[in-house]
Order: C-alpha cells, then structure tokens, then sequence
C-alpha cells in the first residue's frame, strides 16, 4: 500500500469515528462479543426443547382416533390445533366435542388443562401470552385412565418458554401415547 493510500485510509477512517450513531469500532470488542453471545446463548434457552413430565401410562391401546373435551377456559388461541396437529402427526385421528358430550360417542377421550402467562419476549417491547402449564389424560369411554403427561415450564432458566405452543406439547402427547 503506498504512502498516499495508507494517509487517506487513515483519514477516512478518523472521519467515521468521530460521525455521530453506531460505531463498527468499539473501544472493548471482547465485552461486545461476550454481549453478542449471551444474547444468543439465552435465546437457544428461551426458545430450546421442552419435555414431558410426571407420565404415568397405564396400558398400551391402539388409538387411531380419539375425542378431544375443549375447554373454553383454557385461553390459549392455538392449543387444540397444536395438539391436534401432533395426535395426526402420529396418525391419530381427532375430533373436538364440547364438555358434557356422552362419553360413548368415542372409544378414548384426551381431556386436558391449561395455563399461561404474560411477559416480554427477548428484545421485545409487547407483553405477550406463552403456554406455562399443561397437563393431558387419556381415558377410556368408561372412564378409566389408560395415561397422562403434564408440560411445566420450570427452573430459574424457563428453557422454552417462548417456544410454539405446538413444539412444548409434542413432547407430552409422545409420551401419552408411548409412555417413552
């Protein structure tokens, strides 16, 4: 590089330091680089796996189809979807009944509960609602409990809490028809 190039360089550079907004150049680029990567270790833990919890499987039966009981009061908009979309993932047929419907019309009925929350998202400014708390049971039209499985978002960390509400429960409806 050639004096007069090394000069202008040098010029052009002094220049873009003292302009006013961000500077590509920081005066501690480790401390930006450890921001940089806390900012994505939190986020894989935010937004990482969940699992189930407290499975109990009774008896292995082979469901192809079952009946959901909806729950208004459950408050989470994508809820039966997701866990629709799971049940058919693993070739079993749904269908969504109000409470109250006689217990005949279905060989297995998967009941359920529900719980959310309010927070803000990372670097997000809106409160937003994220499934909390889950929990599935899947009976027998006569009642009997054949399994049941619960989602908790747990630990100090929340890993997963702003996951899909489809990506935290497809690990319980696994175990409830597994028992893995």
């Amino acid at each position: 590089m050639k004096p007069s190039d090394r000069r202008r360089a040098a010029a052009v550079l002094a220049a873009a330091t003292l302009l006013p907004g961000c500077s590509i150049i920081s005066p501690v680029p480790a401390l930006e680089l450890a921001k940089a990567a806390s900012g994505a270790v939190q986020h894989a833990i935010l937004y990482g796996p969940s699992q189930a919890s407290n499975t109990v499987f009774h008896a292995p039966l082979e469901v192809s189809a079952l009946c959901i009981e909806y729950r208004p009061d459950a408050q989470i908009v994508d809820f039966v979807p997701s866990l629709q979309a799971e049940l058919k993932k693993r070739q079993v047929d749904s269908r969504v009944y109000e409470a109250g419907t006689p217990l005949e019309t279905c060989k297995a009925w998967l009941k359920y509960s529900a719980a959310i929350d309010w927070d803000t998202a990372l670097f997000g400014g809106e409160y937003r609602p994220y499934l909390r708390q889950a929990s599935l049971t899947l009976q027998t039209s006569n009642g009997r409990t054949l399994a049941s499985s619960q989602y908790r978002l747990e630990g100090r960390l929340e890993a997963g809490k702003w996951s899909s509400t489809r990506e935290k429960l497809a690990p319980v409806v696994s175990a409830l028809l597994t028992g893995d």
